[in-house]
């Protein structure tokens, strides 16, 4: 049977996926207008671009506790039957491919999945090295009756168009919610962490006609050595496990050798060398990013996968900082924040074209 693909995260210590189908957008997660009393399995909501967006926290409904928010935690929007909702995660990881006969559908919950408000949310169980629980369709999240009241709100608060911050009433269901006796989104966290979410919900929230949507760009973000780098999603393929690699032999060192990805032979590169990093080893963990650029397809190593969808506004690309960038700046389009830290973004066109990747015996 045909593969399907799941994007993996992490809540709470365990691992989850769902169907890449009704992913949408992802985002840094940004300050909520929380809602009393989590009516609906819905914990807040959150304006994106003038649309009222509903999340919910699974914490509530998969380990029945509240856990406190953190500048790290993501915002996932799905999307099904024109209907979009929030969920709270952890960490996004890669996108992963799936055979359906290796979910088990019929494994034994433990005690923290034992209650069947849980197990309506958990289809079964991946058989992967790290067993990752995939999620049901969305559909069968809430009945008719929650989806129409969840739909009756989110309708209301839409024709208000609310600010996070300037909203004083608004209705729903026949009662007033007073956004002055709301509870306080994270109110553990730091004045810092306070604004930078609030700052995160600024951005989301700004009217269309504010922005040029069109020029928007994902990213995929990666890890090497330490360091954030941003590649532009047009140019990524996939995410892989490196499994079983055959050197080449009379090659640079950074050609590693090839490596056979469902009987397409794919050369697997290291590009740590040309970033001024130290070259990466490979191990049981050890993945690779599969791009394609110019016509050309080939591996990059990667140490770790972060982000598989990060939009990126390209007006908050900033310079790369003189003298304090260890990494070749020669290969850098620009440097970006991602989670309070810099992020560089990759030319991968000119490093595939200007870094003597391209071996006529290898590619």
């Amino acid at each position: 049977m045909k593969e399907h693909s799941y994007l993996s995260f992490s809540l709470n210590n365990y691992l989850y996926g769902i169907s890449l189908v009704y992913i949408e957008e992802l985002f840094s997660l940004p300050e909520l207008i929380l809602i009393p009393e989590n009516p609906y399995k819905i914990v807040g909501i959150v304006n994106i671009r003038g649309n009222i967006v509903p999340v919910m926290d699974f914490n509530f409904t998969l380990s029945s506790q509240s856990i406190d928010y953190c500048l790290t935690d993501s915002l996932v929007v799905l999307k099904w039957q024109g209907f979009r909702l929030g969920i709270i995660v952890n960490q996004i990881y890669e996108v992963i491919n799936i055979f359906p006969e290796s979910i088990n559908t019929e494994f034994d919950y433990d005690r923290e999945f034992a209650i069947v408000e849980k197990v309506k949310f958990i289809v079964g169980v991946a058989e992967t090295p790290a067993n990752i629980f995939i999620l049901t369709n969305p559909d069968n999240w809430f009945n008719y009756v929650e989806i129409q009241q969840i739909l009756s709100l989110k309708n209301l608060l839409e024709q208000k168009v609310i600010s996070n911050h300037n909203a004083d009433i608004f209705q729903a269901n026949g009662s007033e919610l007073l956004l002055t006796e709301q509870p306080v989104f994270c109110p553990n966290a730091t004045l810092e962490e306070t604004t930078t979410f609030r700052k995160r919900a600024d951005n989301l929230r700004l009217p269309p006609e504010n922005q040029d949507l069109k020029t928007f760009i994902t990213l995929a973000v990666i890890a090497l050595n330490g360091n954030f780098f941003g590649i532009n999603l047009e140019m990524v393929r996939e995410f892989t496990n490196i499994q079983q690699v055959t050197p080449i032999p009379c090659v640079k060192a950074h050609i590693i050798g090839n490596m056979n990805l469902r009987g397409e032979i794919l050369t697997l590169i290291d590009i740590s060398g040309l970033l001024n990093l130290p070259s990466m080893s490979i191990n049981n963990n050890s993945k690779a990013m599969v791009v394609e650029v110019e016509g050309i397809v080939a591996g990059l190593m990667v140490e770790e996968v972060c982000d598989v969808m990060f939009s990126l506004n390209p007006g908050e690309i900033r310079a790369v900082p003189t003298g304090i960038h260890s990494v070749n700046d020669e290969y850098l389009q620009g440097t970006v924040l991602y989670h309070e830290k810099i992020m560089s973004i990759l030319d991968l066109s000119k490093i595939f074209l200007n870094g003597s990747l391209i071996v006529d015996e290898v590619i």
